[in-house]
C-alpha cells in the first residue's frame, strides 16, 4: 500500500511539473539595505492567484498565461506592480522601498497575505518595530517579553523571560537562531533573553499546527533570523541603558555582493558596583555580575543562484564573589590570611554555515552545517595560610570544588522547496544531529589529597529526522498542509523511532473569513531537569535512555479567522494538547547530589492542557497593537507524586489578558503601553505545621530545640494572588546630520502593584500562628535609554 501511495505521489508531482508553461521566480529584498524579505505576498491580478517568499526571500510562480501583472506587497513597504510578457522561464529580483511616515500606498487589486488565507494556524509573526517601541524594563528591549504578551504564552514569574506555551515547559520550546537550537535563551537568571533586538531581522512564533519541517520539541517553535548585513552602505545603531549598552555595525565588504554584521551587548552593573563594594569593605569583598552577547554574520552572493551565510553567536553570564581577611588565630600563636571565592557562569556558543542554491525556477535548496554548545559551571574555593609568630613556619589549607554540566551538538541538514504551480508548495528534507551530554560532574580537591570526581559519565547520542509536506489548494475555498515528520534517536543501548503526522486545513467562508483545523503529533528526545527552587539556571540537559523514554504529544486545534479591514485581524483558536513522558524531580531530589544517577532522581508522567485564545491585532496605521485573551487549564500527573492524582501545573493560569498599543503622535514622538493580567501561579504549601522539640546534652548541659514537621495534602495546593501590571513608554525621535537619535522613557509597573514573586512560611509571634509571607520583586520602576543610528 505504501509503495502504491509513493508511486502515485511521485507521478502526480511529475505530471504537475510537466503541465506548466512558464515560471517567474526570484528574490525580494529591501531596497535600502539589500536584506531579503520573508513572507512577501506576490499576487497575480489577472488570475487572482499568487505566491509568498520563503525564509530566504525566494519565490516561484508558474502559470499558463504569458502576460501577467504581479503585485509585490509587504507590511511597512510600498507595494510594487510589475507587468511582464513572458516567453520563457524568468528570474526576477525585486526591491521594495520602505514606506515613509504614516504613508499608505495602495495599488488597485493589491492583496496582502491576510490571516484568513493561510492553512497555517497558531502562527504569529512578531513585528520588530513594535518590539523596539514598547516599554522596556530597565531600558533593555527584550524579544521574549513581547512574545509573552501574545495569547497562549505565559511568563513564569515576575520579570522572567521564560516561555510557557499552551501548558508546556520552557524545554519544550524549539528556539532557533538562524536555524540553530539555543539550549538556554535567557540572561540575568531569566530576566532577559539572549537575543539582541538590534541584530534580529525576523521573529516567528508557532504554537500549534506545526508544519512537518519542524520537530524535536512538544510545545512551540520560536524561529529567529539574524540580519544579513547591509549590502548597500555602511550603517550602525546602538543604545545606552541603565544596565546595558549595545552597538551594531553592518555594511558591504563588496557592494551588492558581500556584507557583514557585527553586534555586541554588555551589562555594566559590575563596573559600577565593584568599586563601591570594595571601598565600603576596605578591599575585603568583591562581588559582581555581568552578561554579554556577540552576534556576527557574513553574507556572500556568488551569483543569482548561489548564496552563502556564516553566522555566529556567543554569550555568557558571570556571577562571582570573593572575600579576603587577615586575623590573629584564637590561640595567638600566629596570623591567618583567609581567601574565599565562589561563582557561577553559563552561556551558549552557536555557529552556522548555510548555502542557498536555486537548481531551477521551481526548486530551491538550503544546506546547513551547525554547532551549538551550552555549559553551566558552579565553583567554590577557599584558602587559609597560617604563619606562626615564632619561627615563621607557613601552613596552607585549601579546598576547591567545581560543578559543571552542558550539552554540545554538531548537525547537518538539507531542506528543499519545490513549487510546481500556484496550487502546490512541496517541502522535504532531513537532518542528522550528534549530541554530547554532560548531565553533571562534581570535581573536588582538598589539600594534598587526590582529586575526587563524581557524577554522570558524558554520553553521546545520534538523532536523525526526515520530513515531507505539501501546502496545496483544492478548488477556491479549501487549502491543506499535509505532511509527516519521521525521527529516530540512537542512544548507547536503546533506539527510539517516531512517526509524526501533521495535518492542517482551511475552509474559506468568504473572501474575508475562514475556518481552520489542525492535528499534529510531536516527539522530543532530550529532557531538561531544572531545580527551580534554587533560583539559579541549573539546567541539566539529559537524553532519552532505556529507563527514561522520549516525551510525546498530540494536539488538535480549531479556529475562526477574520480580516476586518483597515489593518485589523481577529482570530479565535481552541486547542487540546496531551503530553506523555514529561519528567520532574522526585520530592527531595537535588541536582547537586552527583553520587546518584540522574535517572534515579526523576519520575515520568503525563500532562494535558486545553483552552481558548482570542486575538484582535491592528497591524497598520497611526495606532498599532493587539488585545489578547487566553482561557486555559493545564494539569500534570505522576505516579510517585501527589498519590498519582492530577494536580495543577505550577503556571496554570485560568485567565490571561494582554493589551498592547503603540501610537504615533507625530513624526518625532510615539507613545506605547501594555497592560497584563494573569491568574495567580500555584505553589505547594503545608496544610499543617508542627514544631517538634528535642534536646541534645553536651558537656556543658546545653539544650537545643526546634524542628518543624510539615504535612502536605497535595501538590500545588495554593494559588497566589492574581498578577496585573501596566507599563508605559514614550520615544522622542530626532533626525541628526549623522543619522537619528531616540530618547526612550519607560515606566515598568506604573501603579506599583506588588505582585507575588515567591512566598514562604514564617511564624507570627504577635498572632501566635504560622502565616504565608509574600515577596515582591519590582515596584514602580522608571528607566531611560538613549538610542542612535547612523
Amino acid at each position: 500500500m505504501k509503495s502504491i501511495m509513493l508511486f502515485c505521489f511521485l507521478n502526480g508531482v511529475c505530471f504537475i511539473s510537466l503541465a506548466q508553461k512558464v515560471t517567474v521566480s526570484g528574490t525580494v529584498k529591501d531596497a535600502d539595505n539589500g536584506e531579503t524579505l520573508i513572507g512577501v505576498n506576490i499576487f497575480d491580478k489577472k488570475n487572482q492567484k499568487g505566491a509568498i517568499t520563503n525564509n530566504y526571500g525566494f519565490f516561484s510562480y508558474s502559470l499558463f498565461e504569458k502576460e501577467i501583472d504581479l503585485i509585490f506587497s509587504y507590511v511597512g513597504y510600498e507595494p510594487v506592480l510589475i507587468s511582464l510578457n513572458l516567453e520563457r522561464d524568468t528570474l526576477l529580483n525585486v526591491e521594495l522601498q520602505p514606506a515613509g511616515y504614516l504613508q499608505e500606498v495602495v495599488i488597485e487589486g493589491q492583496k496582502d497575505d491576510p490571516i484568513q488565507e493561510s492553512s497555517q494556524m497558531g502562527t504569529i509573526n512578531v513585528p520588530l518595530r513594535d518590539i523596539k517601541n514598547l516599554p522596556a524594563l530597565m531600558g533593555e528591549v527584550d524579544i521574549f517579553k513581547v512574545i509573552q504578551l501574545l495569547p497562549g504564552v505565559q511568563s513564569g514569574s515576575e520579570g522572567a523571560s521564560g516561555l510557557y506555551v499552551r501548558g508546556g515547559s520552557p524545554d519544550q520550546n524549539l528556539v532557533l537562531l538562524d536555524g540553530v537550537p539555543v539550549y538556554n535563551a535567557t540572561h540575568l537568571f531569566g530576566f532577559f533573553s539572549v537575543f539582541n533586538a538590534d541584530a534580529i531581522n525576523n521573529v516567528e512564533l508557532i504554537k500549534g499546527g506545526f508544519p512537518a519541517r519542524y520537530g524535536g520539541r512538544l510545545s512551540s517553535v520560536i524561529d529567529i533570523s539574524m540580519k544579513e548585513g547591509n549590502m548597500k552602505e555602511f550603517q550602525g545603531e546602538g543604545s545606552i541603558g541603565l544596565i546595558a549598552s549595545k552597538l551594531t555595525l553592518e555594511g558591504p565588504i563588496v557592494k551588492d555582493k558581500t556584507s557583514f554584521l557585527l553586534s555586541a551587548r554588555r551589562t555594566y552593573l559590575d563596573l559600577i558596583a565593584r568599586p563601591i563594594i570594595r571601598s565600603s569593605t576596605g578591599g575585603q569583598e568583591d562581588v559582581g555580575y555581568y552578561f554579554y552577547d556577540v552576534n556576527a554574520k557574513i553574507n556572500h552572493i556568488f551569483d543569482q543562484k548561489n548564496r552563502l551565510y556564516v553566522s555566529y553567536y556567543g554569550g555568557n553570564d558571570v556571577a562571582y564573589s570573593s572575600y579576603k581577611s587577615s586575623y590573629e588565630r584564637w590561640d595567638n600563636e600566629g596570623t591567618v590570611q583567609s581567601h574565599e571565592e565562589a561563582g557561577l557562569g553559563w552561556g551558549n556558543n552557536i555557529a552556522a554555515v548555510r548555502w542557498n542554491h536555486i537548481f531551477n525556477q521551481r526548486l530551491f535548496a538550503n544546506f546547513t552545517g551547525t554547532f551549538t554548545k551550552y555549559r553551566f559551571k558552579l565553583f567554590s574555593e577557599y584558602e587559609d595560610i597560617f604563619t606562626e609568630n615564632q619561627g615563621g613556619n607557613v601552613t596552607r589549607d585549601f579546598f576547591v570544588a567545581n560543578y559543571s554540566s552542558g550539552i554540545r551538538d554538531f548537525a547537518f541538514k538539507a531542506d528543499f522547496d519545490f513549487i510546481p504551480n500556484p496550487q502546490h508548495y512541496f517541502r522535504w528534507g532531513g537532518m542528522l544531529i550528534d549530541h554530547k551530554f554532560t548531565p553533571g560532574v562534581f570535581v573536588a580537591r582538598e589539600n594534598e589529597r587526590p582529586e575526587t570526581r563524581e557524577g554522570a559519565i558524558p554520553s553521546d547520542s545520534r538523532e536523525l529526522s526526515m520530513y515531507i509536506e505539501d501546502d496545496f489548494n483544492v478548488g477556491g475555498r479549501w487549502k491543506f498542509n499535509i505532511g509527516a515528520h519521521f525521527s529516530g534517536f540512537f542512544a548507547d543501548t536503546k533506539t527510539y523511532t517516531s512517526f509524526q503526522p501533521r495535518i492542517a486545513m482551511r475552509y474559506l467562508i468568504d473572501p474575508t473569513s475562514s475556518l481552520k483545523l489542525s492535528y499534529v503529533q510531536m516527539a522530543q528526545f532530550v529532557h531538561l531537569l531544572t531545580n527551580a527552587g534554587l533560583g539559579l539556571p541549573t539546567d541539566l540537559w539529559v537524553p532519552s535512555t532505556d529507563k527514561i523514554g522520549p516525551q510525546e504529544s498530540w494536539q488538535v486545534a480549531a479556529g475562526y479567522f477574520k480580516n476586518l479591514g483597515y489593518g485589523l485581524e481577529f482570530s479565535a483558536e481552541a486547542y487540546y494538547k496531551d503530553m506523555q513522558g514529561v519528567i520532574e524531580y522526585q520530592d527531595g531530589a537535588s541536582f547537586l547530589n552527583t553520587s546518584e544517577d540522574w535517572q534515579e532522581k526523576v519520575t515520568s508522567g503525563e500532562g494535558r492542557s486545553y483552552g481558548l485564545e482570542l486575538l484582535l491585532h491592528k497591524k497598520t496605521g497611526r495606532t498599532t497593537g493587539w488585545i489578547g485573551y487566553t482561557l486555559s487549564k493545564t494539569e500534570r500527573r505522576f505516579e510517585e507524586i501527589n498519590f498519582g492524582e492530577w494536580f495543577p501545573f505550577r503556571y496554570d493560569r485560568r485567565h490571561d489578558i494582554s493589551v498592547t498599543a503603540v501610537h504615533k503622535l507625530s513624526e518625532r514622538i510615539d507613545i506605547s503601553g501594555t497592560w497584563v493580567f494573569g491568574s495567580g501561579n500555584f505553589i505547594t504549601v503545608p496544610t499543617q505545621r508542627y514544631q517538634h522539640s528535642f534536646s541534645v546534652i553536651n558537656d556543658t548541659n546545653t539544650s537545643y530545640g526546634g524542628l518543624y514537621l510539615e504535612h502536605f495534602d497535595s501538590r500545588n495546593n495554593f494559588q497566589m494572588r492574581n498578577y496585573h501590571r501596566m507599563d508605559v513608554g514614550i520615544n522622542f525621535n530626532k533626525p541628526k546630520k549623522w543619522g537619528e537619535r531616540t530618547w526612550n522613557i519607560s515606566i515598568y509597573n506604573l501603579y506599583s502593584r506588588l505582585n507575588p514573586f515567591y512566598m514562604d512560611i514564617s511564624y507570627n509571634y504577635d498572632l501566635q500562628r504560622n502565616q504565608l509571607r509574600q515577596f515582591s520583586l519590582f515596584p514602580i520602576t522608571p528607566s531611560v535609554s538613549y538610542r542612535f543610528s547612523f
